[in-house]
Protein backbone atom coordinates (compact mmCIF):
# COMPACT_ATOMS: atom_id res chain seq x y z
CA UNK A 1 0.00 0.00 0.00
CA UNK A 2 2.83 2.40 0.90
CA UNK A 3 4.52 1.79 -2.45
CA UNK A 4 1.25 2.47 -4.25
CA UNK A 5 0.80 5.79 -2.42
CA UNK A 6 4.38 6.84 -3.29
CA UNK A 7 3.78 5.83 -6.92
CA UNK A 8 0.58 7.87 -7.05
CA UNK A 9 2.34 10.89 -5.54
CA UNK A 10 5.09 10.66 -8.18
CA UNK A 11 2.49 10.40 -10.95
CA UNK A 12 0.72 13.53 -9.66
CA UNK A 13 4.00 15.44 -9.45
CA UNK A 14 4.94 14.36 -12.98
CA UNK A 15 1.55 15.41 -14.37
CA UNK A 16 1.85 18.83 -12.71
CA UNK A 17 5.35 19.31 -14.09
CA UNK A 18 4.16 18.32 -17.58
CA UNK A 19 1.41 20.95 -17.47
CA UNK A 20 3.79 23.78 -16.59
CA UNK A 21 7.01 22.92 -18.44
CA UNK A 22 7.29 24.31 -21.99
CA UNK A 23 9.35 21.87 -24.04
CA UNK A 24 11.59 23.75 -26.50
CA UNK A 25 11.63 22.78 -30.16
CA UNK A 26 15.43 22.94 -30.32
CA UNK A 27 17.58 21.47 -27.58
CA UNK A 28 20.78 19.46 -27.23
CA UNK A 29 19.87 16.35 -25.20
CA UNK A 30 22.89 14.18 -24.69
CA UNK A 31 24.58 11.74 -22.35
CA UNK A 32 28.22 10.85 -21.84
CA UNK A 33 29.22 7.20 -22.23
CA UNK A 34 32.68 6.75 -20.73
CA UNK A 35 35.10 3.83 -20.78
CA UNK A 36 37.72 4.91 -18.19
CA UNK A 37 35.60 3.55 -15.32
CA UNK A 38 36.33 0.08 -16.72
CA UNK A 39 32.70 -0.79 -17.48
CA UNK A 40 33.61 -2.31 -20.86
CA UNK A 41 37.08 -3.64 -20.08
CA UNK A 42 37.37 -7.25 -21.16
CA UNK A 43 33.62 -8.00 -21.18
CA UNK A 44 33.73 -9.09 -24.82
CA UNK A 45 32.10 -7.91 -28.01
CA UNK A 46 28.62 -9.38 -27.52
CA UNK A 47 28.11 -8.15 -23.94
CA UNK A 48 29.42 -4.67 -24.72
CA UNK A 49 27.11 -4.37 -27.73
CA UNK A 50 24.17 -5.58 -25.65
CA UNK A 51 24.97 -3.06 -22.90
CA UNK A 52 25.29 -0.19 -25.34
CA UNK A 53 22.17 -1.20 -27.27
CA UNK A 54 20.12 -1.21 -24.08
CA UNK A 55 21.45 2.18 -23.02
CA UNK A 56 20.75 3.69 -26.45
CA UNK A 57 17.23 2.25 -26.54
CA UNK A 58 16.38 3.66 -23.12
CA UNK A 59 17.94 7.05 -23.85
CA UNK A 60 15.98 7.19 -27.10
CA UNK A 61 12.77 6.60 -25.13
CA UNK A 62 13.87 9.33 -22.72
CA UNK A 63 14.14 11.76 -25.66
CA UNK A 64 17.93 12.01 -26.08
CA UNK A 65 19.15 13.23 -29.47
CA UNK A 66 22.94 12.90 -29.05
CA UNK A 67 25.54 10.64 -27.46
CA UNK A 68 29.07 11.66 -26.45
CA UNK A 69 31.12 8.45 -26.64
CA UNK A 70 34.65 8.16 -25.26
CA UNK A 71 36.89 6.77 -28.00
CA UNK A 72 40.43 7.89 -27.05
CA UNK A 73 40.96 7.81 -23.28
CA UNK A 74 44.77 7.71 -23.04
CA UNK A 75 46.40 7.96 -26.47
CA UNK A 76 44.73 4.64 -27.31
CA UNK A 77 41.66 3.85 -29.36
CA UNK A 78 38.20 2.32 -29.19
CA UNK A 79 38.30 2.25 -32.99
CA UNK A 80 40.51 0.79 -35.71
CA UNK A 81 43.61 2.99 -35.93
CA UNK A 82 46.95 2.72 -37.66
CA UNK A 83 48.26 5.58 -35.49
CA UNK A 84 47.46 4.42 -31.95
CA UNK A 85 46.93 1.03 -30.24
CA UNK A 86 43.65 -0.55 -29.27
CA UNK A 87 42.64 0.70 -25.83
CA UNK A 88 43.42 -1.04 -22.56
CA UNK A 89 39.89 0.00 -21.54
CA UNK A 90 38.39 -2.15 -24.30
CA UNK A 91 40.23 -5.48 -24.18
CA UNK A 92 42.24 -5.20 -20.94
CA UNK A 93 45.51 -5.29 -22.89
CA UNK A 94 46.63 -2.21 -24.77
CA UNK A 95 47.26 -3.04 -28.42
CA UNK A 96 45.09 -6.17 -28.39
CA UNK A 97 42.24 -6.11 -30.91
CA UNK A 98 38.75 -7.11 -29.75
CA UNK A 99 37.65 -10.67 -30.49
CA UNK A 100 35.27 -11.28 -32.14
CA UNK A 101 36.50 -8.24 -34.04
CA UNK A 102 34.43 -5.06 -34.18
CA UNK A 103 34.95 -1.32 -34.32
CA UNK A 104 33.09 0.31 -31.39
CA UNK A 105 33.16 3.81 -32.87
CA UNK A 106 31.74 2.74 -36.24
CA UNK A 107 29.17 0.55 -34.50
CA UNK A 108 28.07 3.43 -32.26
CA UNK A 109 27.79 5.80 -35.23
CA UNK A 110 25.54 3.32 -37.03
CA UNK A 111 23.41 2.61 -33.96
CA UNK A 112 23.02 6.27 -32.98
CA UNK A 113 22.16 7.40 -36.49
CA UNK A 114 19.64 4.56 -36.78
CA UNK A 115 17.93 5.99 -33.70
CA UNK A 116 18.06 9.59 -34.94
CA UNK A 117 20.84 10.56 -32.53
CA UNK A 118 24.07 12.42 -33.22
CA UNK A 119 27.34 10.76 -32.25
CA UNK A 120 30.10 12.97 -30.85
CA UNK A 121 33.52 11.31 -30.57
CA UNK A 122 35.07 12.14 -27.19
CA UNK A 123 38.85 12.19 -26.91
CA UNK A 124 41.33 13.20 -24.24
CA UNK A 125 44.07 15.23 -25.95
CA UNK A 126 46.96 15.02 -23.45
CA UNK A 127 46.43 12.02 -21.17
CA UNK A 128 48.80 9.22 -22.18
CA UNK A 129 48.55 6.76 -19.30
CA UNK A 130 46.26 6.38 -16.30
CA UNK A 131 47.44 5.61 -12.79
CA UNK A 132 46.39 1.96 -12.98
CA UNK A 133 49.13 -0.53 -13.77
CA UNK A 134 49.15 -1.74 -17.35
CA UNK A 135 51.78 -2.06 -20.06
CA UNK A 136 51.99 0.41 -22.91
CA UNK A 137 51.94 -1.05 -26.41
CA UNK A 138 55.05 -0.74 -28.56
CA UNK A 139 53.28 1.67 -30.94
CA UNK A 140 52.00 3.94 -28.16
CA UNK A 141 53.25 7.51 -28.48
CA UNK A 142 55.02 7.40 -25.09
CA UNK A 143 56.76 4.13 -26.01
CA UNK A 144 58.03 5.75 -29.17
CA UNK A 145 58.71 9.27 -27.84
CA UNK A 146 59.02 9.28 -24.04
CA UNK A 147 60.77 12.66 -24.21
CA UNK A 148 57.48 14.28 -25.33
CA UNK A 149 55.65 13.39 -22.12
CA UNK A 150 55.95 13.99 -18.38
CA UNK A 151 54.74 12.22 -15.26
CA UNK A 152 52.54 13.85 -12.64
CA UNK A 153 51.21 12.10 -9.56
CA UNK A 154 51.10 8.73 -11.29
CA UNK A 155 49.71 10.03 -14.58
CA UNK A 156 51.61 10.28 -17.84
CA UNK A 157 50.67 13.23 -20.04
CA UNK A 158 51.77 14.60 -23.39
CA UNK A 159 53.57 17.87 -22.74
CA UNK A 160 51.16 20.66 -23.79
CA UNK A 161 54.07 23.03 -24.50
CA UNK A 162 55.43 21.00 -27.43
CA UNK A 163 54.25 21.87 -30.92
CA UNK A 164 54.94 18.31 -32.08
CA UNK A 165 52.35 17.11 -29.56
CA UNK A 166 49.77 19.60 -30.81
CA UNK A 167 50.44 18.45 -34.35
CA UNK A 168 50.15 14.82 -33.27
CA UNK A 169 46.80 15.36 -31.53
CA UNK A 170 45.44 17.15 -34.60
CA UNK A 171 46.67 14.31 -36.81
CA UNK A 172 44.69 11.86 -34.67
CA UNK A 173 41.57 14.05 -34.93
CA UNK A 174 41.94 14.44 -38.69
CA UNK A 175 42.23 10.66 -39.04
CA UNK A 176 39.00 10.16 -37.09
CA UNK A 177 37.14 12.76 -39.14
CA UNK A 178 38.28 11.45 -42.51
CA UNK A 179 37.29 7.84 -41.75
CA UNK A 180 34.18 8.21 -39.59
CA UNK A 181 30.90 10.06 -40.06
CA UNK A 182 30.88 11.64 -36.61
CA UNK A 183 28.68 14.65 -35.89
CA UNK A 184 30.95 16.18 -33.27
CA UNK A 185 34.43 16.04 -31.78
CA UNK A 186 34.43 16.47 -28.00
CA UNK A 187 37.06 17.05 -25.32
CA UNK A 188 36.46 17.34 -21.60
CA UNK A 189 38.13 19.08 -18.64
CA UNK A 190 41.63 17.56 -18.65
CA UNK A 191 44.14 20.15 -19.84
CA UNK A 192 47.13 20.62 -17.56
CA UNK A 193 46.68 18.09 -14.73
CA UNK A 194 44.41 18.69 -11.78
CA UNK A 195 46.76 20.07 -9.09
CA UNK A 196 47.93 17.92 -6.20
CA UNK A 197 49.25 19.83 -3.15
CA UNK A 198 53.03 19.76 -3.02
CA UNK A 199 53.43 18.24 -6.49
CA UNK A 200 54.89 20.53 -9.17
CA UNK A 201 54.38 20.17 -12.92
CA UNK A 202 57.87 19.34 -14.23
CA UNK A 203 58.13 22.10 -16.83
CA UNK A 204 60.25 24.74 -15.05
CA UNK A 205 63.34 24.07 -17.16
CA UNK A 206 61.37 24.31 -20.38
CA UNK A 207 59.71 27.55 -19.32
CA UNK A 208 63.00 29.09 -18.22
CA UNK A 209 64.68 28.06 -21.48
CA UNK A 210 61.92 29.56 -23.68
CA UNK A 211 59.31 31.69 -21.88
CA UNK A 212 58.04 32.94 -25.27
CA UNK A 213 57.76 36.48 -23.92
CA UNK A 214 55.73 35.52 -20.84
CA UNK A 215 56.88 36.65 -17.42
CA UNK A 216 54.31 34.48 -15.63
CA UNK A 217 54.40 30.70 -15.92
CA UNK A 218 50.61 30.48 -15.62
CA UNK A 219 50.14 32.76 -18.63
CA UNK A 220 52.73 30.70 -20.52
CA UNK A 221 50.86 27.45 -19.77
CA UNK A 222 47.52 28.98 -20.78
CA UNK A 223 49.11 30.06 -24.07
CA UNK A 224 50.15 26.47 -24.80
CA UNK A 225 46.58 25.24 -24.33
CA UNK A 226 45.20 28.16 -26.34
CA UNK A 227 47.41 27.11 -29.24
CA UNK A 228 45.99 23.57 -29.20
CA UNK A 229 42.37 24.72 -29.03
CA UNK A 230 42.85 27.12 -31.93
CA UNK A 231 44.63 24.46 -34.00
CA UNK A 232 42.02 21.80 -33.20
CA UNK A 233 39.22 24.14 -34.25
CA UNK A 234 41.00 24.91 -37.53
CA UNK A 235 41.72 21.23 -38.21
CA UNK A 236 38.15 20.06 -37.58
CA UNK A 237 36.50 22.66 -39.80
CA UNK A 238 39.09 22.38 -42.56
CA UNK A 239 38.45 18.65 -42.83
CA UNK A 240 34.67 18.67 -42.24
CA UNK A 241 33.09 22.14 -41.83
CA UNK A 242 29.88 20.69 -40.34
CA UNK A 243 31.46 18.71 -37.48
CA UNK A 244 30.84 20.44 -34.15
CA UNK A 245 33.77 21.03 -31.81
CA UNK A 246 32.62 20.80 -28.20
CA UNK A 247 34.49 21.39 -24.95
CA UNK A 248 33.32 20.41 -21.46
CA UNK A 249 35.31 22.43 -18.90
CA UNK A 250 35.33 22.20 -15.12
CA UNK A 251 32.33 24.10 -13.78
CA UNK A 252 34.15 27.11 -12.23
CA UNK A 253 35.96 29.52 -14.53
CA UNK A 254 37.33 31.77 -11.75
CA UNK A 255 36.24 32.69 -8.26
CA UNK A 256 35.16 36.29 -7.78
CA UNK A 257 37.86 36.87 -5.16
CA UNK A 258 40.42 36.40 -7.95
CA UNK A 259 38.53 38.10 -10.79
CA UNK A 260 35.66 40.62 -10.68
CA UNK A 261 34.05 38.67 -13.54
CA UNK A 262 34.25 35.45 -11.57
CA UNK A 263 31.42 33.55 -9.90
CA UNK A 264 30.58 33.75 -6.20
CA UNK A 265 32.23 30.42 -5.57
CA UNK A 266 35.22 29.04 -3.73
CA UNK A 267 36.70 26.12 -5.61
CA UNK A 268 39.23 24.93 -8.13
CA UNK A 269 39.38 27.17 -11.22
CA UNK A 270 39.75 26.44 -14.93
CA UNK A 271 41.84 29.53 -15.52
CA UNK A 272 44.23 29.35 -12.57
CA UNK A 273 44.53 25.62 -11.87
CA UNK A 274 43.98 23.86 -15.21
CA UNK A 275 45.30 26.72 -17.39
CA UNK A 276 42.16 26.66 -19.54
CA UNK A 277 40.83 30.09 -20.59
CA UNK A 278 37.40 28.95 -21.74
CA UNK A 279 36.04 32.52 -22.02
CA UNK A 280 38.79 33.39 -24.47
CA UNK A 281 37.94 30.35 -26.57
CA UNK A 282 34.26 31.30 -26.61
CA UNK A 283 35.06 34.93 -27.46
CA UNK A 284 37.44 33.94 -30.28
CA UNK A 285 35.02 31.37 -31.70
CA UNK A 286 37.44 28.46 -31.26
CA UNK A 287 34.65 26.07 -30.29
CA UNK A 288 31.10 25.33 -31.41
CA UNK A 289 29.52 24.40 -28.11
CA UNK A 290 30.45 24.60 -24.45
CA UNK A 291 29.33 22.17 -21.70
CA UNK A 292 30.51 23.35 -18.26
CA UNK A 293 30.30 20.51 -15.75
CA UNK A 294 27.89 21.88 -13.14
CA UNK A 295 27.85 18.75 -11.05
CA UNK A 296 27.01 20.42 -7.74
CA UNK A 297 23.71 20.90 -5.95
CA UNK A 298 21.64 24.01 -5.54
CA UNK A 299 22.79 25.45 -2.21
CA UNK A 300 26.28 23.90 -2.34
CA UNK A 301 28.48 26.03 -0.07
CA UNK A 302 31.53 26.26 -2.35
CA UNK A 303 29.90 25.94 -5.77
CA UNK A 304 26.20 26.73 -5.78
CA UNK A 305 24.47 25.40 -8.89
CA UNK A 306 22.12 28.38 -9.17
CA UNK A 307 25.01 30.85 -9.06
CA UNK A 308 26.98 28.90 -11.65
CA UNK A 309 24.28 28.30 -14.27
CA UNK A 310 23.42 31.99 -14.20
CA UNK A 311 27.10 32.91 -14.42
CA UNK A 312 27.76 30.71 -17.46
CA UNK A 313 24.58 31.93 -19.16
CA UNK A 314 25.70 35.53 -18.68
CA UNK A 315 29.37 35.22 -19.63
CA UNK A 316 29.69 32.28 -22.01
CA UNK A 317 26.65 32.04 -24.28
CA UNK A 318 28.23 33.62 -27.39
CA UNK A 319 28.50 30.02 -28.54
CA UNK A 320 25.79 27.41 -27.82
CA UNK A 321 25.84 26.63 -24.10
CA UNK A 322 24.75 23.26 -22.72
CA UNK A 323 24.89 22.23 -19.05
CA UNK A 324 26.66 19.13 -17.79
CA UNK A 325 24.35 17.59 -15.16
CA UNK A 326 25.27 15.02 -12.51
CA UNK A 327 22.23 12.74 -12.36
CA UNK A 328 23.06 11.14 -9.00
CA UNK A 329 23.70 14.37 -7.14
CA UNK A 330 20.58 15.93 -8.60
CA UNK A 331 18.26 13.21 -7.31
CA UNK A 332 20.02 12.74 -3.98
CA UNK A 333 19.72 16.42 -3.00
CA UNK A 334 16.46 18.00 -1.85
CA UNK A 335 15.18 21.18 -3.46
CA UNK A 336 15.96 23.96 -0.91
CA UNK A 337 12.57 25.54 -1.69
CA UNK A 338 10.64 22.26 -1.70
CA UNK A 339 12.21 19.62 0.58
CA UNK A 340 9.65 17.02 -0.57
CA UNK A 341 11.23 17.01 -4.05
CA UNK A 342 14.71 16.34 -5.37
CA UNK A 343 16.38 19.05 -7.46
CA UNK A 344 15.56 18.03 -11.05
CA UNK A 345 12.38 20.19 -11.40
CA UNK A 346 14.09 23.26 -9.94
CA UNK A 347 17.18 22.79 -12.10
CA UNK A 348 15.09 22.44 -15.26
CA UNK A 349 13.24 25.64 -14.38
CA UNK A 350 16.62 27.37 -14.16
CA UNK A 351 17.52 26.00 -17.60
CA UNK A 352 14.50 27.80 -19.03
CA UNK A 353 15.09 31.00 -17.05
CA UNK A 354 18.69 31.22 -18.30
CA UNK A 355 18.17 32.21 -21.93
CA UNK A 356 21.73 31.35 -22.90
CA UNK A 357 21.24 27.67 -22.04
CA UNK A 358 20.28 25.47 -25.00
CA UNK A 359 20.69 21.94 -23.75
CA UNK A 360 21.79 19.32 -21.25
CA UNK A 361 24.42 16.58 -21.15
CA UNK A 362 23.88 13.86 -18.56
CA UNK A 363 26.69 12.52 -16.42
CA UNK A 364 26.40 9.74 -17.10
CA UNK A 365 24.38 7.49 -19.40
CA UNK A 366 24.10 4.43 -17.15
CA UNK A 367 22.65 6.23 -14.12
CA UNK A 368 20.07 7.96 -16.30
CA UNK A 369 19.15 4.61 -17.85
CA UNK A 370 18.94 3.04 -14.38
CA UNK A 371 16.27 5.67 -13.68
CA UNK A 372 17.46 6.55 -10.20
CA UNK A 373 15.09 9.01 -8.56
CA UNK A 374 12.77 8.57 -11.59
CA UNK A 375 15.16 10.81 -13.53
CA UNK A 376 14.67 8.96 -16.82
CA UNK A 377 10.89 8.79 -16.32
CA UNK A 378 10.79 12.56 -15.78
CA UNK A 379 12.75 13.14 -18.98
CA UNK A 380 10.49 11.00 -21.16
CA UNK A 381 7.22 12.18 -19.60
CA UNK A 382 8.01 15.86 -18.98
CA UNK A 383 11.23 17.57 -19.98
CA UNK A 384 12.08 15.66 -23.15
CA UNK A 385 8.59 14.36 -23.96
CA UNK A 386 8.52 15.76 -27.52
CA UNK A 387 11.20 15.32 -30.18
CA UNK A 388 13.75 18.14 -30.44
CA UNK A 389 15.85 19.49 -33.27
CA UNK A 390 19.46 20.39 -32.57
CA UNK A 391 20.24 24.01 -31.59
CA UNK A 392 21.15 26.24 -34.51
CA UNK A 393 24.81 27.01 -35.18
CA UNK A 394 24.70 29.97 -37.57
CA UNK A 395 28.44 30.53 -37.23
CA UNK A 396 28.90 27.25 -39.13
CA UNK A 397 25.91 27.46 -41.49
CA UNK A 398 22.83 29.67 -41.46
CA UNK A 399 21.30 28.74 -44.81
CA UNK A 400 18.27 26.45 -44.85
CA UNK A 401 17.94 23.73 -47.52
CA UNK A 402 15.27 23.87 -50.18
CA UNK A 403 11.76 22.55 -49.65
CA UNK A 404 10.87 18.91 -50.18
CA UNK A 405 9.39 18.15 -53.59
CA UNK A 406 6.48 16.03 -54.85
CA UNK A 407 4.86 15.41 -51.46
CA UNK A 408 2.09 12.85 -52.01
CA UNK A 409 0.13 10.24 -50.08
CA UNK A 410 -0.09 6.64 -51.32
CA UNK A 411 -2.16 3.66 -50.23
CA UNK A 412 0.13 0.67 -49.68
CA UNK A 413 -2.14 -2.17 -48.69
CA UNK A 414 -3.96 -1.00 -45.57
CA UNK A 415 -1.24 1.59 -44.90
CA UNK A 416 -1.21 5.21 -46.02
CA UNK A 417 2.29 6.51 -46.67
CA UNK A 418 3.52 10.05 -47.19
CA UNK A 419 6.28 10.18 -49.79
CA UNK A 420 8.43 13.03 -51.06
CA UNK A 421 11.54 13.80 -53.03
CA UNK A 422 14.64 15.41 -51.55
CA UNK A 423 15.36 19.03 -52.50
CA UNK A 424 18.13 19.66 -54.99
CA UNK A 425 21.50 20.80 -53.61
CA UNK A 426 24.94 21.94 -54.73
CA UNK A 427 27.11 21.64 -51.60
CA UNK A 428 27.14 20.05 -48.13
CA UNK A 429 25.36 23.03 -46.58
CA UNK A 430 22.44 22.71 -49.05
CA UNK A 431 21.94 18.96 -48.76
CA UNK A 432 18.93 17.62 -46.88
CA UNK A 433 19.99 14.87 -44.47
CA UNK A 434 16.81 14.54 -42.38
CA UNK A 435 13.13 15.47 -42.55
CA UNK A 436 10.60 16.62 -39.97
CA UNK A 437 6.98 15.47 -40.19
CA UNK A 438 4.28 17.42 -38.32
CA UNK A 439 0.66 16.35 -37.91
CA UNK A 440 -2.36 18.59 -37.20
CA UNK A 441 -6.02 17.79 -36.91
CA UNK A 442 -8.26 19.59 -39.36
CA UNK A 443 -8.97 23.08 -38.04
CA UNK A 444 -5.90 23.28 -35.81
CA UNK A 445 -3.51 26.17 -36.32
CA UNK A 446 -0.57 25.03 -38.46
CA UNK A 447 2.34 25.98 -36.21
CA UNK A 448 5.64 24.27 -36.98
CA UNK A 449 7.23 25.96 -33.95
CA UNK A 450 5.20 23.70 -31.66
CA UNK A 451 7.18 20.48 -31.02
CA UNK A 452 4.10 18.66 -29.71
CA UNK A 453 3.02 18.22 -33.36
CA UNK A 454 6.28 16.55 -34.46
CA UNK A 455 5.54 12.92 -35.25
CA UNK A 456 8.87 12.04 -36.86
CA UNK A 457 12.40 13.26 -37.46
CA UNK A 458 13.63 10.83 -40.07
CA UNK A 459 16.37 10.34 -42.65
CA UNK A 460 13.89 8.54 -44.93
CA UNK A 461 11.90 10.24 -47.71
CA UNK A 462 8.67 8.65 -46.55
CA UNK A 463 6.51 8.41 -43.43
CA UNK A 464 4.08 5.60 -42.68
CA UNK A 465 0.94 7.03 -41.10
CA UNK A 466 0.09 4.84 -38.10
CA UNK A 467 -2.88 2.57 -38.67
CA UNK A 468 -3.98 3.36 -35.10
CA UNK A 469 -4.79 6.99 -35.99
CA UNK A 470 -8.41 8.01 -35.46
CA UNK A 471 -10.46 8.42 -38.61
CA UNK A 472 -10.77 11.98 -39.74
CA UNK A 473 -9.07 14.71 -41.73
CA UNK A 474 -5.50 15.74 -40.99
CA UNK A 475 -2.89 18.12 -42.34
CA UNK A 476 0.73 16.99 -42.52
CA UNK A 477 3.67 19.35 -42.90
CA UNK A 478 7.08 18.13 -44.05
CA UNK A 479 10.32 20.09 -43.85
CA UNK A 480 13.93 19.31 -44.76
CA UNK A 481 16.93 19.62 -42.44
CA UNK A 482 20.55 20.03 -43.49
CA UNK A 483 23.57 18.66 -41.58
CA UNK A 484 23.35 21.45 -39.02
CA UNK A 485 19.57 21.16 -38.83
CA UNK A 486 18.65 24.43 -40.47
CA UNK A 487 15.02 23.85 -41.43
CA UNK A 488 13.40 24.47 -44.80
CA UNK A 489 10.00 26.00 -45.43
CA UNK A 490 7.04 23.67 -44.94
CA UNK A 491 5.18 21.71 -47.58
CA UNK A 492 1.58 20.79 -46.77
CA UNK A 493 -0.51 17.72 -47.55
CA UNK A 494 -4.12 17.07 -46.52
CA UNK A 495 -4.91 13.46 -45.62
CA UNK A 496 -8.21 11.72 -45.00
CA UNK A 497 -8.16 8.60 -42.85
Amino acid sequence: MRRYIIWMMLCCVTMLQAQTYQVPKREFRAAWIQCVNGQFQGIGTQQMQQTLSYQLDELQKDGANAIIFQVRPACDALYQSSLEPWSHFLTGVQGKAPSPYWDPLQWMIDECHKRGMELHAWINPYRAKMKSAYALAANHIVSQHPERSFNYDGLTLLNPALQENRDYICTIVEDILRRYDVDGLHIDDYFYPYPVPGVEIPDAAQYNANPQGYTNKGDWRRHQVDLLIEQLNETIHRVKPWVKFGISPFGIYRNQKNDPRGSKTNGLQNYDDLYADILLWVKNGWLDYNVPQLYWEMGHKAADYTELIRWWSKYASERPLFIGEDVQRTVKAADPQNPQSHQLPAKMRLHQECKGVQGTVLWYAKVAVDNIGNYGTSLRNVYWRYPALQPLMPHLDNKAPGKVRKLKVFDVGNQQVLMWTAPKFKDWNDEATKYVVYCFKRGEKLNSDDPSHIVAITNETFYEIPTTMEQGRYVYLVTALDRLQNESKTVKKKVKL
